[in-house]
């Protein structure tokens, strides 16, 4: 309780009893007690206490006296006497309801809220309909959190005095904090009506309004206020927050530059003016916002945070994490930036940190959205299996119960149920990118040409980049116009090179808003718009959601369904998504004849490939290979592998070196296996032509599941290396089957670890089924589909006509096979 709030309940209850005795001697008690309390009234409280004292000096226990003594002693901040001159009048006039009033005010200011509410409930009971007990017993019952008793008095005052405008607002304030907002705002628009052009009403109108998602009206409200009173900086803060809110990003930037026009030191509107232009993707602005936010108020803990996010966007990585670590100086118990801070470890490659930021932030909040997951995530980085399974199977119990615990990429690899693919995506753009008013209305472009744009964060050296060049600069330039719009960071590699040759138009856009990127769509009339990215790092799907494109498709860098309405068809195979899978996909299924995955056939593979000893693998034995990302790697498949060491007399795993603390967790596994950890040989990553060479070391590629190689195995199939897969129930861990079939190995598919762990034994003991698997796949390299990029072109370009000719005919988008050519 405020100290202006208890002297504000203690001078409501300035009350005088008649009826006391007279002193023996001087003037009349009554008189004396009159003047004192018109003293008090006026705050003189020298002469009150004054009159109180020698009122008290001829009548010890004349109640009033003592108990107005008291109050002045409370607004002197004395409240231990004060409570001792309360309970001495209450010990003289026990039915003295103001005296019990006013005990439970002096008891509240010391933090005994039990006792003053058990003063209030004594003056309740001797004056049951007074207001001011009402009021200052809901205050206490709040103290104590105990919200329904408190509503009750508020309602209890509002039954004797309907118009009560204290007791109806704060019982709105109490509907709000309980997130009853619905009938918090009937409270405050039913006070309108008797007040219209009360701007702090339809200030808390709108702040409701928000709560409630109804944007439109809010900003309305805040309009209406601001009409009445122009310079209301909150209300323009306010109206800036449900404009970013409605996704008007442009339009909060002016609202909150208005309030700073009327108050420039306003942190708060630096603070949100800064979200605002990050909205936009303006991130350099947004930056300035905040270190603007931070002089106004050095220790605004979420400024430091939002700037630290600010500084990750603009790739200063270093300064970022100084930002995040100062906002938890400031505040460590910071949800935001513990969050913020353990997403930039994980891209630091600083897994174990990004899971200890995660474990904080779970123990500050267990519902923090997308925690569990990424705390999951991160310790399957690093290989920290402790707890594995039994976390996995909360998480994904909360999934399929429709809880925000995970990214979807994050249940995409962790989940081999297509069924929990779909909740996890379906949650997923619900909440962070759910439909908005869409830009194409229905109208039936007429081109000479197809216009294909291909949006991705990844046109340069990246994985997506080495599977598609080679599409993009062979695609049939005399029917298909062909565009790229980037949104990732300007890498100025080869690739990137490349690739600004491969396409007609090379749009930049990472500097635009989603908002502008799909207007620039809309405006250039692209009929077909191809999502790379899904929900891997960088994605933007609110490009997509704002319907951009007639025709808007999911391929390639997602291995899943997006969940959302407004993509139309997803890219797959008969492989990754069997026909009995469509029911898992919001998109309608678009099945290429062999894989959906592509692959860049002038990928370059080095001449010269380093020595065994140089690679740290020994120079005799069987070489088994896995270089797959370490996260995609689980207990129960390194299980299995660690079987095949114990078996094969001789042989290594090599795998690849992702970040030390997966290396190190790894080895102990290991060990715990009884394996020793000099069996375990770890790759360090190098350019793409050496990685590919150094296939030649090993002898089988052991695949992964839940979530299989994608571009891994593409990579050892070009450079002749035979990939073993265990076959699984969603895209994911189907990938690798898609890829042996095409490649005309369908034998190297097994359907259980059991058998998984069989065939890679007997691989790696007969020499000549080894021998023979090896020879075909270098001959099914030139003639199977797999690496037949051109096949592969005229099968994804009928596929895009096909598409583009239901639009044409105005028929919904439906899913179909493409049939293959001879």
């Amino acid at each position: 309780m405020s100290a202006q709030n208890f002297f504000d309940a203690l001078r409501s209850r300035f009350k005088s009893r008649t009826g006391a005795e007279a002193p023996a001697e001087g003037i009349a008690a009554p008189d004396v007690l009159q003047q004192a309390l018109t003293l008090l009234q006026q705050g003189n409280l020298e002469q009150a206490e004054t009159l109180y004292r020698a009122l008290l000096q001829q009548e010890p226990d004349n109640a009033d006296a003592l108990q107005f003594l008291g109050v002045i002693q409370a607004q002197r901040g004395r409240l231990d006497e004060a409570a001792k001159l309360m309970d001495r009048a209450i010990a003289q006039a026990p039915d003295h309801a103001t005296a019990h009033g006013n005990r439970g005010n002096v008891l509240r200011g010391l933090a005994r809220h039990e006792e003053a509410v058990a003063s209030y409930d004594r003056a309740l009971a001797l004056d049951p309909e007074n207001p001011d007990t009402l009021l200052n017993r809901a205050a206490a019952l709040i103290d104590l959190r105990r919200p329904a008793e408190a509503l009750a008095d508020y309602e209890a005052v509002l039954v004797v005095n309907p118009g009560h405008r204290v007791a109806r607002l704060r019982r709105c304030e109490l509907l709000s904090a309980l997130q009853r907002f619905a009938e918090a705002l009937a409270g405050y628009e039913a006070a309108l009506q008797g007040d219209p052009e009360d701007v702090d009403l339809l200030f808390h109108c709108g702040v409701l309004l928000v709560k409630l998602r109804r944007y439109a009206e809010a900003v309305a409200r805040y309009d209406q206020a601001l009409m009445l009173k122009p310079d209301y900086a909150e209300v323009l803060n306010n109206r800036g927050i449900a404009l970013w809110n409605d996704r008007r990003h442009a339009d909060a930037v002016a609202s909150y530059d208005r309030a700073l026009v009327v108050r420039p030191d306003y942190a708060d509107a630096h603070y949100n003016r800064g979200i605002a232009l990050a909205g936009l993707n303006r991130h350099a602005e947004a930056l300035a916002s905040y270190d603007r936010a931070i002089a106004c108020h050095p220790g605004y803990a979420r400024a430091h945070s939002n700037r630290g996010a600010a500084l990750v966007r603009l790739e200063q990585l270093d300064a970022a994490l100084a930002s995040y670590d100062q906002a938890l100086a400031l505040n460590p118990r910071l949800a935001d930036a513990l969050n913020n801070r353990g997403g930039l470890f994980r891209r630091l490659g600083l897994h174990e940190r990004a899971a200890q930021d995660y474990a904080s932030l779970l123990e500050l909040d267990p519902q923090y959205e997308d925690a569990a997951g990424n705390r999951l995530y991160s310790e399957v980085w690093c290989c920290n299996w402790a707890g594995f399974y039994e976390s996995r199977a909360r998480l994904l119990d909360a999934v399929r119960a429709g809880g925000q615990v995970a990214l979807p990429f994050q249940v995409a690899v962790l989940s081999d149920s297509a069924e929990e693919h779909l909740a996890s995506a379906r949650t997923y753009v619900a909440r962070r990118y759910p439909t908005a008013t869409p830009l194409w209305t229905g109208e039936r472009y007429r081109h000479d040409r197809i216009r294909i744009a291909y949006l991705s964060a990844d046109f340069r050296d990246h994985a997506t980049a080495h599977l598609m060049a080679e599409l993009f600069e062979r695609h049939d330039r005399s029917r298909f116009e062909v565009s790229a719009w980037s949104f990732g960071a300007d890498v100025q590699d080869a690739m990137r090179a490349r690739l600004q040759k491969a396409f007609e138009q090379f749009n930049d856009v990472r500097n635009q808003s989603d908002m502008e990127v799909a207007a620039l769509l809309r405006a250039r009339e692209i009929d077909i718009a191809v999502d790379l990215k899904g929900f891997t790092d960088g994605c933007r799907p609110a490009i997509f959601a704002r319907r951009a494109a007639p025709i808007q498709v999911n391929y390639l860098g997602y291995p899943g369904t997006t969940g959302a309405d407004y993509m139309d068809y997803i890219i797959g195979d008969p492989e990754v998504i069997p026909q009995e899978h469509d029911r898992f996909y919001a998109e309608k299924v678009v099945r290429l004849p062999d894989s959906y995955q592509v692959n860049d056939s002038k990928r370059v593979i080095a001449e010269q490939t380093v020595s065994r000893a140089e690679a740290g693998l020994p120079e005799r034995g069987f070489v088994f290979c896995c270089f797959n990302n370490n996260y995609k790697i689980t207990p129960d498949v390194f299980d299995v592998w660690m079987r095949l060491l114990q078996r094969v007399t001789g042989s290594v795993l090599w795998l690849l070196e992702d970040n030390a603390s997966a290396s190190r967790n790894l080895k102990l596994e290991a060990e715990a296996r009884g394996v020793r950890a000099d069996r375990l040989v770890f790759a360090a990553r190098m350019l793409p032509p050496d990685h590919l060479a150094r296939h030649r070391l090993a002898d089988l590629f052991l695949d992964t599941l839940p979530c299989n190689a994608h571009t891994t195995a593409s990579d050892a199939l070009w450079a002749e290396l035979p990939v073993l897969t265990c076959r699984g129930h969603a895209f994911p861990g189907r990938v690798a089957a898609s890829l042996l079939r095409a490649v005309g190995l369908p034998e190297l598919i097994t359907e259980n670890l059991a058998d998984y762990e069989t065939l890679a034994f007997k691989l790696a003991t007969t020499s000549a089924l080894l021998a023979d698997i090896k020879s075909r796949l270098a001959r099914n390299r030139t003639t199977h589909p797999l690496f037949d990029i051109d096949r592969y072109r005229r099968h994804i370009e009928s596929a895009y006509i096909t598409m583009y000719e239901r639009y044409q005919r105005a028929e919904m988008p439906q899913g179909f096979s493409v049939t293959p050519v001879p």
